[in-house]
Order: C-alpha cells, then structure tokens, then sequence
C-alpha cells in the first residue's frame, strides 16, 4: 500500500491509500477519488515527502508545513518560551518539588524540570496537576 496526500481544486488537502501508484491513477481516471470534503473529482497528488527511517531527532522536525499549521507552532513555541521565562527550572528535582508545593511545604510557583515516567505518573495519580512541555528543534524547517 502507498498513501498519498491529495488535495481537490479547492485547496481541501486529505490522503488517501493505493495498492500502487498506477492504482490511484486508473481510480482519478474512473472518477473514484473525491474530496471527502467537497465531493470535488478533481484531486491531484500534493507534493509530500517519502517515508524514511530517521533518528528521533529529526523525526520531530517537520519537512513541510502550511501556513497555518506554521503560525500554530510559532505560537506554541512562543507559549513554551513564556512558560520556561515565567518558570523556576528545579532540574531533576521536579517531582519533589511539585510534591512540596501540591503538599503547602513550599512556596506556590511555576516549576519546570525532568521526572521520569513514572514519577509523572505516580504526581498524576496523587492529584498534582502536571504537562510535559515540547522540545522543539533550534530552528523551523
């Protein structure tokens, strides 16, 4: 199976699964494919990248963006700024940290650090409220 990303006249993008490149061809030609938005038949093959096997680094760096989804990770990295700025980064004290003031035994403020999985679910299931927050890469593709 291949997956295609399509999009309609109208700019509305989706994918859609065929058994070879030739099979999503003799589809578009028999008026198979449309947009599940729109119902347009007219529907070509939006340029996308292919699926390589790549470290986990860069498997977190988009290769291609909209602008719209562009402008929703500037904003989520600008959110991710303000929340480091306005954040004490207690390291690997996290947990204890956010034990101490869920419990009153410390000042009530905004923490950032490191927990390992299951000190992140062991505050979770204690009722002390917590998010990881992203890791982006230096720069946008």
């Amino acid at each position: 199976m291949i997956r295609f990303s399509l999009h309609c006249e109208k700019d509305h993008e989706f994918e859609g699964w065929f058994s070879s490149s030739a099979d999503y061809d003799a589809q578009c030609d028999r008026g198979l494919v449309e947009c599940p938005v729109c119902s347009s038949r007219e529907i070509s093959k939006a340029l996308m990248a292919p699926a390589v096997a790549v470290s986990r680094e860069t498997a977190s760096r988009p290769l291609a963006m909209d602008p719209e989804k562009r402008d929703m990770m500037r904003k989520l990295r600008g959110m991710v700024q303000a929340v480091r700025q306005n954040s004490e980064d207690v390291g690997d004290r996290f947990a204890d940290e956010a034990r101490k003031i869920h419990h009153g035994e410390t000042e009530a403020r905004g923490i950032i650090g490191k927990a390992s999985s299951e000190d992140a679910k062991s505050l979770i299931e204690e009722g002390i409220e917590i998010a990881p927050l992203p890791e982006f890469p230096d720069d946008l593709s």
